[in-house]
């Protein structure tokens, strides 16, 4: 087959130089022509190149934002591209993690000290951390303390429990906002979409006479 299309080639050389079509000087060396390997190679059909996408006209999908949002926190407001309110989720978060962090240390101290005031050690003091100077815990004041420290850890331990209810909640904004953010996102928002109210006349038709039948009223008119 190389052999055939070699000679072919040949022939039709030779007649383009007679006819003056084709110089001797442009005639190249039969070796050089590709063989029919090269030939099938070169016509393999080419891959259509992609087109890059647009994202002025790109809109999100509310279940992919909903999903995202649930799986991973902020990761709607990324997907929805409201880079802006990546602050507010992670804030609130990290917010709510050191509040929680905080209340439960204190938590810990005051019901430590409640403990070790109660079991009448007095190698156990951790308590006076929380002294004031030059105060010492008599029985006479005893009790008093056992109060404030039982009071304490309660509160504490309430504030704790509250922070994790916040950030559950802030977690839940999230998706929520992530949802309606991409629903929202397709709303018609354009400057034909107009409420207006004007003053108008309304006619009762209640007697003849034109201005006992008809008073002032308002119009109300939505135009989309």
């Amino acid at each position: 087959m190389e052999s055939m299309v070699k000679i072919l080639a040949l022939l039709t050389l030779m007649l383009l130089t007679g006819t003056g079509l084709l110089s001797a000087q442009d005639m190249a060396p039969v070796d050089s022509i590709p063989s029919d390997s090269t030939i099938m190679s070169d016509m393999q059909p080419m891959k259509p190149l992609k087109a890059p996408k647009d994202w002025s006209t790109w809109k999100p999908d509310p279940k992919r934002a909903l999903w995202l949002a649930l799986v991973i926190p902020g990761g709607g407001q990324i997907y929805n591209r409201k880079y802006w309110k990546l602050p507010l989720v992670y804030g609130g978060f990290l917010g709510c993690i050191y509040a929680m962090s905080w209340n439960n240390s204190q938590y810990k101290d005051y019901a430590q000290a409640y403990l070790d005031l109660s079991d009448n050690d007095p190698s156990t003091a951790s308590y006076n951390k929380f002294l004031h100077l030059g105060v010492e815990i008599t029985d006479d004041n005893k009790q008093r303390y056992l109060d404030i420290f039982r009071k304490r850890k309660d509160k504490y331990r309430r504030w704790r429990d509250l922070s994790f209810f916040v950030m559950c909640g802030v977690y839940a904004l999230s998706v929520i906002d992530a949802y309606v953010d991409a629903e929202l996102s397709v709303f018609d928002i354009s400057k034909d979409l107009s409420l207006k109210v004007e003053p108008t006349i309304i006619n009762t038709h209640m007697s003849n006479n034109p201005f006992d039948s008809s008073s002032i009223g308002l119009q109300c008119s939505v135009n989309f």
